[in-house]
This record gives structure tokens, sequence and C-alpha cells, in this order.
């Protein structure tokens, strides 16, 4: 029983150090973030971060990977809700979106950059970054077997779809002020229609 509750107090512990962990990288950036940030900030020694984490880039994936999987919760939230298709791409394309202070989707822009030459990080975002577009995918072909949509390939529209969130989530989140996210959801509004065929205002 004692051993048990020792593994649950570990677990736990691991829990915050990767919350830590994702707070210094979305001030620091992930390219910027030494072991040693997180593991002032979290108050415990290097020498248990690499106990947990063996290398920097270890830590730095899981801790990426720890944040996206928050998102994919809610995602996973909304893909088990009891509502029609139309309603549930409507939450999910809102969802997406980055807000004005979006700390994942600065980690996300940062995961990017960095998995050109951190394996373990091109690994991770490949994995959660999928997951997103097979759960677009999902819901567009579930509507068009309801009749709510008109779609040949829901797959080939979710990449569409995901791509322009993603580029434009790069202008909103890095120049600020240059495009606002009410603009970037009427345009995403505007595109999904178009692949589904249906107006743009059940969107909204």
């Amino acid at each position: 029983m004692l051993a048990g509750v020792t593994r649950r107090s570990a677990d736990v512990r691991l829990d915050e150090i990767l919350r830590i962990a994702c707070d210094v990288i979305a001030d620091r950036g992930l390219g910027n973030t030494r072991t040693a940030d997180v593991a002032r900030a979290a108050g415990v020694s290097q020498a248990l971060m690499f106990y947990h984490f063996e290398t920097k880039e270890r830590l730095l994936a899981l801790a990426f990977a720890w944040a996206a999987e928050q998102d994919l919760n809610r995602l996973e939230s909304i893909l088990a809700e009891d509502v029609p298709p139309l309603q549930k791409l409507r939450r999910i394309l809102r969802w997406y979106a980055p807000s004005s202070s979006s700390k994942s989707w600065s980690m996300w822009i940062d995961c990017w950059a960095e998995a050109q030459r951190v394996p373990e990080l091109e690994k991770v975002s490949r994995r959660l970054d999928l997951r997103w577009k097979e759960a677009l995918s999902e819901v567009i072909t579930l509507g068009v077997k309801d009749g709510d949509f008109v779609c040949e390939d829901p797959t080939a529209t979710a990449w569409r779809l995901i791509a322009l969130i993603d580029g434009l989530a790069v202008q909103v989140t890095v120049h600020q002020r240059v495009l606002s996210r009410k603009q970037l959801l009427a345009w995403v509004r505007d595109a999904a229609a178009r692949e589904l065929n249906i107006n743009p205002a059940a969107l909204a």
C-alpha cells in the first residue's frame, strides 16, 4: 500500500514538473530553456530532472506533449458530446483558433521550429498534429453521413482547414495587431463553408 502511495506521489510530482516546464518554456522559448531553468522554477535538483527525463530534449518533448494533451483532452470531450456534427465542427474550429495570449500556440510554433533539429520533438508534434486532423475528419465524415455536409474527401478538407488555421494562427500569435482572432475565425468559417457546401452563418 505504501509503495502505491509513493508511486502516486511521484506521478503527481512529475506532472507538476511538466506543468512548470511549460511555463518556463512559454517565457523563454524552447530553444532557450535549460534543464537548470526548469529545475530552479520547480524547486528540485538537476539530478532529479535527469533521473526523470535523461536529456533536455526528452524534457522538452514531454513538456510539449503534456501541454498539447490538455488541449486534446478538451477536443476529445467535444467529440464525445451528443450534439450534431455541425455543432461539433463549430466548437472545434473555435477551440483550435488561438486567443490573443495563447501559451499553447506559442509552444506549437516553437515546437515546429525545433522539431526540424530535435527528433523527439518531431515525433511528438507529428502525433499530436495528426490527431487534430483525424478528429476534424471524423466530424466531417459524420456530417456527410447525416446529410449536413457535402464533401467528397473529408480527410483532404480537414488537412486544408487545419493548414489554414495554422498559417493564420502564426500571424495572430507572432505578429500581434496585424490580424485579429475575429478576422481569422471569419476566414476559417468562409473556407469551411465552401468546403462543406453550407452557409457560413451556420458556423458563427
